[in-house]
């Protein structure tokens, strides 16, 4: 009876830790910050724990590569992001005395989920009037998709 619960209690520590450890091999968990990604390339890290669960496990393995894909987070920083509002626009409003590189950078970084933004690749357009934002704003669509 003894050897009975001692099993039972080896097994379930076994589950518990194959359970939690799943938690760690998912890039959502590993790398919140690059949830809301569309594309880019793989993180074959991410993909790799993933893999891993897929062979010991289908559904977790399934669940994972799904999860990872779906969130965006299996591809390195710097792929393309979803707009928070699925082609909506968010405003931000700033004093414009407070306005320089640091607080451009933290608004950018906060507003899109990037870890790092230089701006050195960024464009400044001009806007006479905030009827030009949405205008503006789908011009450079139109141009980022050609691209």
């Amino acid at each position: 009876m003894k050897f009975g619960k001692l099993f039972v209690s080896l097994i379930c520590v076994v589950v518990s830790v194959v359970l939690i450890t799943q938690l760690y091999g998912c890039g959502t968990i590993l790398y919140p910050e690059r949830r809301g990604q569309k594309t880019g390339n793989v993180d074959i890290g991410v993909a790799f724990l993933d893999a891993l669960w897929l062979l010991a496990f289908i559904v977790p393995g399934l669940v994972a590569f799904a999860v990872d894909f779906g969130t965006g987070a299996i591809y390195f920083p710097g792929g393309t992001k979803r707009s928070s509002a699925e082609g909506g626009m968010v405003v931000v409003k700033v004093n414009p005395a407070e306005l320089n590189e640091k607080t451009i950078k933290e608004i950018v970084m906060k507003q899109t989920g990037c870890s790092a933004f230089d701006m050195r690749e960024a464009k400044i357009y001009p806007l006479d009037r905030s009827e030009n934002v949405e205008k503006r704003l789908a011009e450079m669509q139109s141009f980022l998709e050609k691209q």
